[in-house]
C-alpha cells in the first residue's frame, strides 16, 4: 500500500508536514510493504504545472492520502479516485505515520468533514489544530 503526505521538503520521514494540501512543495510517498520513502515535486497546476494534487497522486498509485485537512473539492476528487483520506496529520511524516497506524487520525467519510476555513491566503492552524 501507498500513503502519501503533502510535505515542505525532501527531508523524508523527518520532513515537516505542511499546512495546505494542494500549495505544499512535495508530496512524500511511503510503501507500507518496504517502509521505502520517496518524495515528489508538487508539479500541479497550483503551481505552475498540470493537473490536479489527486491525479497525480492517483497516477503514482496512492491508495492513502494523510493530511492536515483539505477542501471539499478535493474531499470528492480522492473519492473518485478511490485514494481514502485520514485529516489530523502534524508534526513531521514519521509522526504522522505512527499516528495513522495507531488509529488517531480521522478518516474522511463525506465533505462534512471539509475545511471550513478553506482560503488560500488565510489558511492558517495552530499546531496540532484539524482543519475544520
Amino acid at each position: 500500500m501507498k500513503i502519501c503526505m503533502p510535505t515542505m521538503g525532501n527531508n523524508g520521514f523527518n520532513e515537516q508536514i505542511g499546512q495546505h494540501f494542494g500549495r505544499c512543495p512535495t508530496y512524500t510517498i511511503i510503501d507500507t510493504e518496504t517502509d521505502k520513502v520517496t518524495v515528489i515535486q508538487n508539479t500541479s497546476e497550483h503551481m505552475g504545472g498540470m493537473g490536479l494534487p489527486a491525479e497525480i497522486l492517483q497516477q503514482k498509485g496512492i491508495n492513502i492520502l494523510i493530511c492536515r485537512g483539505l477542501g471539499r473539492r478535493a474531499i470528492m476528487l480522492f473519492d473518485q479516485f478511490k485514494i481514502q483520506v485520514f485529516i489530523g496529520a502534524q508534526g513531521t511524516v514519521n509522526d504522522s505515520y505512527i499516528m495513522w497506524k495507531n488509529d488517531q487520525l480521522q478518516a474522511v467519510n463525506s465533505i462534512d468533514d471539509a475545511c471550513q476555513q478553506h482560503a488560500f491566503r488565510d489558511h492558517n492552524h495552530k499546531p496540532g489544530e484539524i482543519c475544520r
